[in-house]
């Protein structure tokens, strides 16, 4: 279990602990860097945890200061290796006799064994070199992957025509050039950013700035969309450079960009190209990104070139006119149908698993009194979001006029958001949730000191306070037989709310409202709410009912 900040407990062992940043996340097998300390005692894990997460840190700053290979750099590795063997060829000549250049029968063995090794595809006797390059040039290069065999392979062209050359040479002919077309002299460098001028270095300053009061939670988002960009174009990407066939070029390539690919084992240590070229060599290529996915990856880049253009490092944002067209009406979640939500509640989640980690499983183990338990009942009979309810403090639920509502704000802790400013609002506690004992929960939290609701709830590794239930609870569906690909998900409970709404005779315009789909409003932030205005919401709200 986790102990605090960066420590967590194993049996009675303290391990170091560290979320891996989101901008890195593609990096690593998995969310989290766990590594035992070897001890029982907490303040000595404490004091060794320290080099562990300064060991961490390092390598994330490493991580951030290299960049995405580029074609100028497998022409300039090939050219530079190919430069570097004859120079070697000629320090050789100008040496003494005892160490002289090759002789004939030693290159000509080394040339077979190059060309065998280039039939086969095998690169083990060119990895020193490629690994060099690497290294030197800062590069993010996954040793295996098809990009590092393809450099691998370059430098073994250019190795084989250097010994030619110095075959050439051993008759006094230095005339010769390379016959090989992919061994030659590459053009001028590419253009690249000035120091603190790289992409995710302004990203950093825009995020500091925050001119739109974005939240935490948002920014992570942004940061992790974002960086595909940046896996693209390399990290020394000049923002002079930002325009419109850039931003053309990377939808085009996200809207074949497989869903959840980060969670995918195939598609482990990827770069952002190389996982949609994987996809496409799969048997049954994984369902790519939805339009709707690939306009929020654009909206948050979008937002983030409104403060480029704004600061003048770009002349206009590129995004302008870039998005792609989506029917609003349509969602890929549905409501439950009534024989779902039968199974689903007779289901072991609700009724007794077999233990924290098997909920399929029935069993003797009740999930109660946490958010995972109250977030699917409060969303069925207030329209909820899932992270608007798990982020309630206990002053948020109260009594106005004698009846207990929900204040769904953004205020009292700085880590609360909501999606929109028309997300403020006042919304009537349900009488089935008062029955199940929502309030006594309420309010035995209340009473232990607690501020929250839920402190137990935590955010995952994109800052989203109802995520990692959310993720589970999905896995959970498809368990239990209700779920088949997409359709049904947590939020097929708020979906549900609203055909509730409609079978009790309302029109969407009259309880939108109280799902947050109305323009802000200062009523529904502050002050005390007309007994009667608030009536008539108890009255929207009590008309939802459930066979």
């Amino acid at each position: 279990m986790t102990t605090g900040s960066n420590l967590k407990i194993r049996g009675s062992v303290y391990y170091a602990r560290q979320v891996v940043p989101v901008d890195l996340a593609h990096h690593f097998p998995s969310r989290e860097l766990v590594k035992s300390l070897n001890t029982k005692d907490r303040r000595t894990a404490n004091a060794r945890k320290l080099a562990v997460l300064s060991e961490w840190q390092d390598k994330f700053a490493d991580l951030r200061a290299r960049r995405e290979i580029s074609e100028a750099d497998f022409a300039q590795a090939t050219w530079q290796h190919y430069s570097d063997e004859l120079r070697l060829d000629d320090l050789a000549r100008l040496a003494p006799v005892e160490v002289a250049p090759k002789s004939d029968l030693v290159r000509q063995h080394h040339i077979r064994a190059l060309r065998d090794h280039l039939g086969r595809g095998e690169t083990v006797l060119v990895q020193w070199a490629a690994d060099s390059y690497i290294e030197r040039h800062k590069l993010i290069l996954i040793k295996g992957s098809a990009q590092y065999r393809d450099l691998c392979l370059r430098l073994m062209r250019a190795q084989i025509e250097a010994l030619l050359r110095a075959g050439e040479r051993d008759t006094g002919d230095y005339a010769g050039q390379p016959r090989d077309p992919i061994v030659t002299r590459p053009t001028a460098s590419a253009e690249i950013a000035r120091p603190g001028e790289r992409l995710m270095d302004l990203f950093d300053r825009y995020e500091k700035e925050n001119p739109k009061g974005i939240s935490v939670a948002t920014f992570m988002q942004a940061r992790r969309d974002i960086g595909t960009f940046i896996e693209l174009v390399g990290a020394d990407f000049p923002v002079s450079k930002l325009d419109k066939k850039a931003v053309r070029e990377w939808k085009m390539l996200l809207q074949s960009y497989p869903v959840k690919a980060a969670e995918i084992a195939v598609f482990k240590g990827m770069a952002f190209r190389e996982i949609i070229e994987a996809n496409g060599r799969l048997d049954k290529p994984k369902t790519v990104i939805s339009a709707k996915t690939v306009n929020r990856y654009m909206a948050a880049f979008g937002a983030f070139c409104n403060w480029l253009a704004a600061h003048d490092y770009i002349p206009a944002n590129p995004f302008t006119d870039m998005y792609l067209k989506v029917d609003k009406n349509k969602t890929n979640v549905r409501p439950f149908t009534s024989e779902e939500r039968k199974i689903l509640f007779a289901s072991p989640f609700f009724t007794g698993c077999k233990n924290e980690m098997k909920w399929q499983v029935p069993g003797n183990y009740l999930i109660r009194d946490d958010h995972r338990y109250w977030l699917p009942h409060v969303m069925m009979y207030s329209g909820a979001r899932p992270g608007e309810i798990a982020q309630l403090l206990v002053d948020d639920v109260r009594r106005m006029h004698g009846i207990w509502v929900m204040h769904l704000t953004d205020e009292g802790d700085e880590e609360k958001s909501l999606k929109t400013k028309g997300s403020f609002r006042v919304v009537p506690v349900h009488s089935t949730l008062i029955e199940m004992g929502f309030i006594d929960h309420v309010e035995r939290q209340r009473q232990a000191g607690e501020r929250r609701i839920f402190p137990e709830a935590e955010r995952n590794e994109r800052g989203q306070i109802a995520g990692k239930f959310e993720k589970k609870f999905g896995t959970y569906l498809t368990q239990i037989g209700i779920k088949k690909g997409r359709g049904v998900s947590l939020y097929s409970f708020r979906h549900g709310f609203s055909d509730a709404m409609r079978e009790a005779g309302f029109m969407d315009e009259e309880f939108g409202f109280l799902m947050g789909h109305s323009k802000s409003s200062m009523t529904a932030r502050y002050g005390q709410m007309p007994q009667g205005t608030l009536q008539k919401r108890v009255e929207l709200i009590e008309a939802v009912a459930y066979a």
